[in-house]
């Protein structure tokens, strides 16, 4: 039963702006880690937005941390506002105006930043309008981490990814027979990952669970074996028959058959007509540096040679419309791909007048799937905001076997399901820590020591997360994905595995980090492994980083502005 009545404007308005913080922690924080994965062509944006939906959502109310951080008292004392609980209430909403308003404009831009800075940022804020910026701390275990995080994440995740990378290309990938390497380092590659995955659940996901050393050792290389062991039996065979003996009669369900999948019998020969299904093209819509460079010159030869009228102002700039039109060439040429009505992820609108239910189901549904209706990758060639050469940063990039990229599929869904997990278990707490403390002042008139966070709220910011990655995250994954660099499944599964060890690396020495910027690390540190500085995109990389280091301010100063602003009114007397 709530205790200030007086106030209930206040928290009203503090839970509209928790559910759009919330919703923009989804279209941000939630998107990049599935933006990889779309990236590569590993999964479809729809198949990502389900698996990271049922990920978030779970982890979020499963295992999600039943005790708020009391409102990051590592930045601010909350017993500061003993004599006037009041004030933190309106503390806690300025505090999630702040970070959502700058959330939905970072977002919108695809400028992917850490939304726990955000929401540090609009603490200091407060604390400043209202017991003064000497009562902040700014120690190690305090606002400092941001700071020490803008280096020590992307840092310690860069050289991991490059690693992992550097090793998978020239003893695999690279090598003369790197489809059968791909296939025998599977079970070595998934013992990793489930092993890695464990970990990071277990230190990170699952704080509020008391698990003792030796069960978490037990439990990482129980299911690290298991992990492998499964892979071996059920997936290597199924992968064997697929592109070792290229059965083109195998379907997914197959693969429940395991080991007795060795036993089936050759393939008939195909049917006059029918074309076999072959393997994904991950590198569709990339030319390799010859390709381009063929295309380019034909392109400039008959533009000398059909020259008429002046040059249009240049198109590359606007975010609405597909750069490099279609070249006049010869069809011997390579040629960029293009979008088509065929490849088209919208239906098209049915027959019938507007005022038909059919029509109008079909509007209803344009509305609604909006988020995942978008072609991210066609999106990821346009030069929005930074413009950059993109064709030829992908250009250098080395092409690999595409047989052997599609042995790294499935272990990249596996790393970017769990990071999703994860997040949902340990972030949206913290997220959400604000909104709870604001919860419990509102409802018992008293600032406590420890703020219990109830079951609604965790499902109430697990679904606005949701939520916003449904109908926003495709903003980040544009920016998280190509045009950064070029990503195919094994460079994503190695940035991947690589934020995971980050995060268990810093979980364990209580080092400050950011998933958003380790996921970032890990995408430069695979493009620099490609051996070439130009492999990546350094105008993105300084405008993320810009966008990471004005979080802070900018947050804390509408904050505080919007606080002091409040309390400092002018008032009729009473």
């Amino acid at each position: 039963m709530a205790v200030m009545h007086r106030y209930d404007y206040i928290f009203i308005l503090t839970a509209i702006f928790a559910f759009l913080d919330a919703w923009n922690i989804g279209a941000n924080d939630v998107a990049n880690s599935f933006a990889s994965s779309v990236s590569s062509r590993s999964l479809t944006l729809k198949q990502a937005m389900v698996i990271a939906s049922i990920c978030e959502f779970a982890g979020s109310v499963s295992v999600g941390s039943r005790v708020a951080d009391t409102i990051r008292t590592k930045i601010v004392d909350p017993h500061l506002f003993d004599e006037a609980p009041q004030v933190l209430l309106l503390a806690m909403m300025c505090t999630i105006l702040a970070s959502s308003v700058f959330l939905t404009v970072a977002t919108r831009y695809g400028m992917p930043i850490s939304t726990t800075h955000s929401i540090i940022g609009g603490l200091i804020g407060t604390a400043t309008a209202t017991v003064g910026i000497d009562k902040v701390n700014w120690g190690w275990k305090g606002a400092s981490q941001v700071f020490v995080a803008w280096v020590v994440a992307p840092g310690i995740a860069g050289i991991i990814g490059a690693a992992v990378f550097f090793f998978t290309k020239h003893v695999i990938l690279t090598n003369r027979n790197a489809v059968r390497r791909a296939f025998w380092c599977i079970p070595f590659f998934s013992f990793i990952t489930f092993g890695s995955v464990t970990m990071l659940i277990a230190w990170k996901g699952l704080r509020t669970r008391d698990i003792t050393t030796l069960d978490t050792i037990i439990a990482i290389f129980s299911v690290a074996v298991g992990g492998a062991l499964l892979h071996a039996s059920f997936v290597m065979p199924y992968l064997w028959v697929r592109i070792i003996r290229q059965d083109w009669t195998l379907r997914w369900y197959h693969a429940l058959l395991g080991p007795f999948l060795l036993r089936r019998r050759p393939p008939p020969p195909t049917p006059r007509g029918f074309v076999k299904p072959q393997i994904k093209d991950y590198y569709r819509g990339h030319l390799t540096a010859e390709e381009l460079s063929y295309v380019r010159a034909s392109e400039s030869l008959l533009e000398s040679v059909q020259m008429h009228g002046g040059n249009g102002p240049s198109d590359l700039d606007k975010d609405d419309e597909m750069i490099l039109p279609p070249p006049a060439q010869s069809p011997t040429l390579p040629s960029r791909p293009l979008s088509s009505a065929a490849e088209s992820l919208v239906p098209p609108r049915p027959p019938g007048s507007w005022k038909s239910l059919r029509v109008i189901a079909w509007r209803i549904n344009r509305f609604l799937l909006r988020g995942i209706e978008k072609d991210v990758i066609s999106m990821q060639r346009r030069n929005a905001v930074l413009s950059w050469d993109l064709e030829d940063m992908h250009s250098r990039a080395p092409h690999f076997d595409n047989r052997a990229e599609y042995m790294f599929s499935a272990l990249q869904i596996l790393t970017a399901a769990t990071a999703s997990f994860t997040h949902g278990a340990n972030d949206v707490s913290n997220a959400i820590a604000p909104f709870a403390t604001a919860f419990d002042v509102w409802s018992h008139g008293v600032v406590r020591d420890q703020v219990e966070v109830p079951i609604w709220v965790l499902c109430f910011g697990g679904g606005a997360i949701v939520l916003g990655l449904l109908t926003f995250g495709y903003h980040v994954m544009r920016t998280l994905g190509n045009r950064l660099t070029l990503i195919s499944p094994t460079r994503g599964f190695c940035m991947e595995l690589a934020t995971a060890i980050t995060v268990i690396i810093a979980t364990r020495l209580r080092l400050p980090i950011s998933t958003t910027q380790c996921i970032t690390g890990a995408t430069v540190g695979v493009g620099l492994a490609n051996g070439d500085w130009r492999c990546i995109n350094p105008k993105l990389v300084g405008w993320i980083y810009m966008g990471w280091i004005i979080t802070v301010p900018v947050t804390a100063l509408i904050s505080g502005c919007l606080m002091g602003m409040i309390i400092n009114a002018p008032r009729w007397d009473s």
